[in-house]
């Protein structure tokens, strides 16, 4: 992980680092990536209560 502050790819504000996990030779592995935008101004803005968008190609996350 680099220790620069993540930002939003539109708008250059500063956003929270979340944390996602991928499988990886059958382990789960973290991958720290830039969290959304909360910037209202912004056209990436999401909003604090948003469900999370499912990223295109990847099935639903199960929660159990």
């Amino acid at each position: 992980m680099d220790s620069s502050e993540s930002v939003c790819p539109v708008c250059g504000q500063p956003v929270e680092t979340v944390v996602k996990r991928h499988k990886t030779l059958g382990a789960w592995v973290p991958v720290w990536v830039p969290g959304p935008c909360r910037n209202p101004a912004c056209e990436a803005y999401v909003a604090e209560g948003a469900a999370p968008v499912q990223e295109p190609g990847k099935p639903a996350a199960k929660n159990s």
